[in-house]
Parts: C-alpha cells; sequence; structure tokens
C-alpha cells in the first residue's frame, strides 16, 4: 500500500500509452507543427504490463488508459485484453477523443471495458474544428453512439471554455438527458507552456452548475465508489443522465487525491500541478532489475507527493507545469 507524506492512500494509476493525438485542442498542443517522442523512448507494452504488475503489488485498485489518444497506437485493444485476463477484478478504464471508436466496440467489450471517457468540449461541428483544429465531429458522435448501442456506459468530458462553448449548456443539459449519459465539465486547468490558458477563458466550476439549475432541477448524487474520482454529480429531473463537474482549480481536490501518473516515456508524476518527474523507463530498460526496485521508486516518489494547491498558488505565470497534456497524459 502507498501512503503519500499527507497520509493520503494512493490507489490509482494513469498511464499514458502514447504521447500521439489525431486532434490539436487549443488548450493542449494549439501548434500545427508538433514533435512527437521518437518511438525508442516510447515504453513498450511489455515495460506496461511490468508497470501495471508492480502497481498492483503496491495496492493499486483502479487504472485509466490515457494519451494523447491511446487508440492512436497499434495493438492498443489487444494490450488491454491482456491486462483484462491476468488482473479480471481490475478497474480499468480508458479516456480517448473518440475519433477512433468506430468498428471497435464488441473488441473493447471483450477486453473487459464497460465505459469509456470520451471527450467533446461542443456540439456544434464547426467550433469542434475551431477547438480542436480537425473536422472530426461526427466521428466522435458516431463513437459514442456506437458505445452506447454496444452497451457500453459513456461520460463526456468537456472542458469549460467561457466565451467558447459556454453557450452551449442547453445542448448539453439535453444530450445527458436524452442519451442517458454523464456529461462532466471539466474547469480549464493552466497546463502546458504552449496551451491558450487565460482568465477570460476561465469558467468556475460553481457558475456552471448554478446556470444549469436555471435549466432544470438537480439533485446532487453522491458516489458510492471510493474510486468514483474527484466529480460532483447531478441527477437531472426526467433524464437518466447526469451532470457533473470538475473542480480543479477553484475547488481543489487535493486533500483526497489517490493518484499518480506516469507517461508514455516512463517518467512518474505525483501530482498534476508539478513538474517532478521520477524515472520509471531507466528501472525498466536496466539488465537485472527487480520488482522491488520499482515498488522503491514508486514509495519513494509518493513519500514526496506535494499538495498540489499549494503549487497552483505560489506559481505566477499563466501554467503551473510546463509539459502539455498530451504529454502527460490527461
Amino acid at each position: 500500500m502507498l501512503i503519500d507524506s499527507h497520509g493520503r492512500k494512493v490507489s490509482y494509476l494513469r498511464l499514458s500509452i502514447t504521447d500521439r493525438c489525431n486532434l490539436r485542442c487549443l488548450y493542449c498542443r494549439p501548434q500545427a507543427e508538433w514533435t512527437f517522442l521518437p518511438h525508442s523512448e516510447i515504453l513498450s507494452f511489455e515495460e506496461m504490463a511490468e508497470l501495471v504488475d508492480v502497481a498492483m503489488l503496491a495496492g493499486v485498485e483502479k487504472i485509466r488508459l490515457t494519451g494523447g489518444e491511446p487508440f492512436a497506437r497499434k495493438e492498443f485493444i489487444p494490450f488491454v485484453g491482456r491486462l483484462h485476463v491476468k488482473y479480471p477484478d481490475l478497474d480499468l478504464r480508458i479516456t480517448t477523443n473518440g475519433t477512433m471508436l468506430s468498428g471497435r466496440i464488441n473488441e473493447l467489450r471483450d477486453a473487459g471495458i464497460s465505459c469509456l471517457n470520451i471527450s467533446l468540449d461542443t456540439l456544434q461541428r464547426e467550433k469542434f474544428q475551431e477547438i480542436t483544429g480537425v473536422d472530426s465531429y461526427e466521428q466522435v458522435r458516431a463513437g459514442i453512439d456506437a458505445c452506447l448501442e454496444g452497451g457500453l456506459r459513456v461520460k463526456v468530458n468537456v472542458v469549460a471554455l467561457k466565451g467558447i462553448n459556454d453557450d452551449e449548456l442547453p445542448g448539453f443539459v439535453n444530450f445527458a438527458r436524452t442519451h442517458g449519459v454523464d456529461v462532466r465539465f471539466i474547469e480549464f486547468m493552466p497546463i502546458g507552456y504552449q496551451s491558450r490558458w487565460s482568465r477570460a477563458n476561465y469558467w468556475p466550476a460553481e457558475e456552471i452548475i448554478a446556470e444549469v439549475e436555471k435549466l432544470v432541477p438537480l439533485e446532487e448524487v453522491l458516489e458510492a465508489s471510493r474510486n468514483s474520482g474527484p466529480a460532483r454529480m447531478y441527477g437531472i429531473a426526467g433524464g437518466s443522465g447526469r451532470i457533473g463537474v470538475i473542480s480543479a482549480v477553484s475547488n481543489h481536490f487535493c486533500e483526497s487525491c489517490n493518484r499518480f501518473r506516469v507517461t508514455s516515456d516512463g517518467k512518474l508524476r505525483t501530482c498534476l500541478f508539478s513538474d517532478r518527474e521520477y524515472d520509471v523507463r531507466s528501472i525498466l530498460r536496466a539488465p537485472g532489475h527487480s520488482m522491488q526496485d520499482l515498488l522503491d521508486l514508486f514509495a519513494r516518489a509518493n513519500a514526496e507527493k506535494p499538495m498540489g494547491y499549494r503549487l497552483l498558488q505560489d506559481r505566477e505565470s499563466n501554467q503551473v507545469c510546463d509539459r502539455a497534456m498530451t504529454a502527460i497524459g490527461g
């Protein structure tokens, strides 16, 4: 079991499969020219599987596979399936931009996936292209529909962008209600030196909920699972869907943080708001290394895990860490 210096139990690993992504979201990597990591620097699936073995020994109960875009990497679904076969009781999740889902739903279900988090910041095709740099809105909608038709649960992640998608609350509320999905608004976080974060685009969670309540009665739902995450969820009257907010900036959840991240190039990060990294890859590639070597690194890193909101408060510049979300694993 991993316990950090603030007494928090660490039970949740977010593992980035790749830094590659087929979108160029304005809050992540807006530049058309972008240098991705060379393949030799990316952890192999065998190395990732060993990392998962160690995480399970350390008491991890939930693993989320992220990117970049995880489906951009070949053989991703077979890797997921191998993890499920080895750890059938593991809470295994995937976060995706949804552009590459069609035709893969049966494979995902066979690989043990029952729920997907899909990023969708707008319900308008032209605005989608403005936000992501790519005209792939119809592919994402088709992917969501395919998931629902195939019996997979869907959680839609919306980065809340004031002045950009704050006029779409009625549409998203209706989408949640009619499709029976969770729609979760995530506060725009100042992550990455190349993101376009600004106070002008920051839309706080409390304001979002207040606006939604003008549209429809809400009832806060307490999540039963300890690994349910930081979202505050609300049931919608007259429908099976839910609305949620993740207030990472305005109402941080650092006191209950139970997670750590490993980037696709094998760097362990204990806090989203800190650039401090621990080199897992060098151990994985060292001849004669042992699981204990990795367990020791996990223990040391989490013993030094900071309170992220202090980093957020102390930074004078806009961004609180330099690496982009596509590199960190959002």
